[in-house]
């Protein structure tokens, strides 16, 4: 299925790049007086819906708010670091000056940095960091703090039912510098927290089956003795839901991280302990605003600095069944309550008060 999907989101990709060339203008002039020209939206991988649903609508949008006359190069690389390699070349080639990177492996991506900035092309690092090159800018959510919270959270949680028993890590991808902070945070809050660390694992890619698989193992191995997750977001954090679910049933607190819509259905259900509300139109917004600002060769207003990097980054918020309905339903809601509160869920709505 995978290689499959990879199959046609090449075709995909491919038609949108030839898209690209034929439609999108030349850099110029925007209607609004500033200059405009081409901005490339790359982002890492199909594992999380969110960069397809949110992310790329939303930065698109944005980005025709400020400059009708601009073009947005979008592409996806699902989890190929050289392809997302190409991807950023054939952006350069078809004159994008700024280039907004959520990159697959923020190592690798030291090279696209390199390249684009050596051709004049800026580069915005956006959701994960960029370590070893510093980008022009960053836009993000404190992804040190979105480890910290929610294992805070679970911590407190557990305090509070008085659970025994030790805590699993399930932390991202080992290649994302983003999980990195946030495996950071993570252990902020765990290792003097009185629970004992069983044991924790780098999920490759953040692959949610992967996740599941290493959990299988460790539910064999600490059998009654794991008293909670912390699964750094919600896709490892539904692997290791599934888990406990084959083995025996009995799934302890798990945490999970961007409020992807099967995570707060699984919120609502008591599958899942938490996740972070993390509204992407903000960065969406931020990131075009951004790179507007460096099109016209201003800086971006910057509230502090981040590997070498200056940066733009967001407060996220917890989430749970005691504040699900006042975070995720509000005025701003991103999911109609129609699609969560489908009849699978919707006795566990109206106990919440979810309308």
């Amino acid at each position: 299925m995978r290689r499959l999907a990879s199959g046609a989101l090449t075709g995909i990709l491919a038609l949108g790049a030839l898209t690209a060339c034929a439609e999108e203008p030349e850099s110029g002039t925007s209607e609004g007086g500033g200059k405009s020209g081409k901005v490339a939206f790359l982002m890492p991988d199909l594992a999380s819906p969110r960069y397809e649903q949110f992310d790329a609508p939303l930065f698109k949008k944005r980005m025709a708010k400020l400059c009708s006359d601009c073009g947005v190069i979008y592409q996806n690389a699902d989890s190929d670091a050289s392809l997302q390699q190409q991807q950023a070349n054939s952006a350069i080639a078809q004159g994008a000056k700024v280039i907004v990177l959520d990159p697959v492996d923020s190592a690798a991506a030291a090279t696209i940095v390199q390249t684009a900035q050596s051709q004049g092309v800026k580069v915005i690092a956006y959701d994960r960091p960029i370590p070893k090159k510093p980008a022009d800018f960053y836009v993000s959510f404190d992804n040190e703090a979105i480890g910290e919270s929610i294992a805070q959270s679970l911590v407190d949680h557990l305090k509070e039912t008085k659970a025994k028993g030790g805590v699993l890590l399930v932390n991202g991808s080992p290649t994302d510098a983003a999980a990195g902070l946030i495996k950071k945070g993570i252990h902020n809050a765990v290792d003097d927290s009185g629970y004992d660390l069983l044991a924790e694992y780098d999920t490759p890619d953040w692959s949610p089956e992967k996740a599941q698989q290493w959990v299988s193992g460790q539910i064999a191995q600490y059998r009654g003795k794991i008293a909670g997750v912390v699964a750094a977001n919600d896709g490892t954090g539904g692997g290791a839901i599934a888990a406990f679910k084959a083995a025996d049933g009995k799934v302890p607190p798990v945490t999970g991280n961007d409020a992807e819509l099967a995570a707060i259905q699984r919120v609502i259900a008591g599958d899942q302990y938490n996740t972070i509300s993390k509204p992407i139109r903000i960065v969406a917004k931020a990131a075009a605003d951004a790179a507007y600002k460096l099109m016209q060769g201003e800086k971006p207003k910057a509230e502090t600095e981040l590997f070498d990097t200056p940066s733009q980054l967001f407060k996220p918020t917890v989430v749970t069944q005691k504040n699900i309905k006042k975070v995720v339903f509000g005025p701003d809601a991103v999911f109609k309550t129609e699609d969560v509160c489908t009849k699978k869920y919707a006795a566990d709505c109206q106990r919440l008060g979810i309308k």
